[in-house]
Parts: structure tokens; sequence; C-alpha cells
């Protein structure tokens, strides 16, 4: 608040909260503190929770001698190939069913199906059938993926306002012209709903599907730590699963915003 601003409320007598958005980190940084003074008064065993000096010093230590790096592009290769499938089986299928009632009449009962059995119940099949190596990774974080992207561009299309159909066929536009210009554009803003879900579900499912027997990845790492009870590197690891789901959304929001440019509520902020 500024001098000016302060004079004016003290003459005319009138009290304001103070501006409180710049506390926001006030407390998680409590919270630091109270961890760290527990952690060095013996208070929170180190066996059971590392301080955050020393969760800081092996973040340092692990992206020094090229571990952390190393691991966390085999997790993000993962991540990005699940969502690759992901994407190309949700986009087709939510197309089809979202452009054709016989589509949907076909696609969408199979889809419903596989919405109400979880993702990791299917983890116990996905190693029986695809084995212990990345097939049962990738396609578990792809099939977790798949129905957030499929819903939300089904829902999208047929969301499309009628009258916008209307005016781009009286201009003349059918088929695929009319699929392109006005139905997919229209639908974008759910897709991107669908794919800022899609993100944080996959790399959900990617801390579990890393635990099944890997050789590399954020996952491989946390399991030698159990091993040899390093709690500061399984900290260092969830923290890093932490900061991917925040950068994809991050991403994603730019991405949103960037893309949908013309409407007027983005372009406003």
């Amino acid at each position: 608040m500024s001098l000016a601003e302060t004079h004016r409320n003290s003459s005319t007598g009138s009290w304001r909260w103070p501006d409180l958005s710049r506390a926001r980190w006030l407390s998680p940084i409590i919270l630091l503190l109270i961890w760290e003074l527990g952690s060095r008064a013996g208070l929170i065993p180190e066996r059971v929770l590392a301080a955050p000096s020393a969760v800081a010093k092996t973040a340092w230590e692990l992206t020094i001698s090229g571990e952390l790096p190393s691991n966390l592009l085999v997790s993000l290769g993962r991540a990005a190939a699940g969502l690759a499938a992901a994407l190309t089986v949700a986009v087709t299928l939510g197309l089809v069913s979202g452009l054709s009632r016989w589509g949907e009449t076909l696609v969408d009962p199979l889809m419903q199906i596989k919405r109400t059995i979880p993702s990791l119940a299917l983890t116990p099949l996905f190693i029986v059938w695809f084995g212990i190596g990345e097939a049962p990774k990738i396609t578990l974080i792809a099939v977790a993926a798949t129905f957030p992207l499929y819903l939300n561009l089904f829902a999208g299309i047929r969301g499309v306002d009628v009258r916008l159909v209307e005016a781009a066929r009286s201009f003349g536009l059918s088929g695929w012209s009319l699929i392109r210009e006005v139905i997919l554009p229209g639908a974008l803003p759910s897709f991107f709903v669908g794919l800022r879900y899609a993100l944080g579900v996959a790399v959900l499912v990617l801390v579990v599907a890393e635990q099944i027997n890997a050789q590399a990845g954020l996952g491989h790492l946390i399991n030698n730590a159990r091993d040899f009870m390093r709690t500061d590197i399984i900290v260092v690891c969830l923290l890093v699963y932490a900061l991917l789901g925040l950068g994809a959304d991050a991403l994603v929001r730019t991405l949103e915003r960037k893309t949908l440019a013309w409407r007027p509520s983005l372009v406003e902020q």
C-alpha cells in the first residue's frame, strides 16, 4: 500500500485488510522450518523422514552426478509414449463416437465399461500379458489417460452450438470442411480440459507403473532408496513427480492460451 493510500485511509478513518497475496508462501515456509528443526532436534528420525536440508543436498548430488537427469529422461519417455498412444486412440474413438450416432452406439458403451474398471487394477493382467518390461508400464499409462481425453472430446463435439453448424452450412461448408472449420475448433476447449486431466492421470499412474521391476527411471531410484532406507532420495523423486505434474499442466495452459487466442475470455486474460 502506498503512502498516499495510507494517508487517504487514515484521513477518512476507514480500515482495510492488509494485502495477503505476498503471504501465500508463509505457511509452506513455516512447515519447512518446523520440519527442519524437528529433524535437527531428533524428533523426526532420518529413517522416517530426512530433513529438508538433507533432501536439498541429495537432490544437488544426484543432479551433479547425472543420476537424476538420466532416470528422469527414462520416466519422461515412458509418460510420453503412453500419452501418445492414448491421444491416438482417444482422438480416433472420440471423433467416431462424437460425429456419428452409429459410432456412439458402437464405441461409447465399450468406453463406459472401461471407465468402470480401475486402470491400476489391470496391472497384474498386463504383467501376465506383456511381462515385466517396458510394455506393461506404457500400456498402463495409455489405458489410464485414454478415457479423460475421449470423454472430453466427445462432450466437446456434441456441445458445439447447432446455430454455428447451421450458419456454416448456409455458407456452403459440409463434410470434412465443416468438421475442420467449425466442429473441431468448437470442441477444442473441452479437449484441452481432458488433456490437462489426462496428463495428471499419466503422472499418477507413472508412479505406480515404475514400481514394476523398473531398471531405470524415477521408480528405479525409489525402489533402491527404499531398500537402503534413503528417505532423502525418496522425497527427491516424489518432488520431481510433483514438478512433472505442475510442468505438464503449465504446458497445456500455455498451449491452450495460444491455440484458443480467438476466444474473448482468453484474450481478456
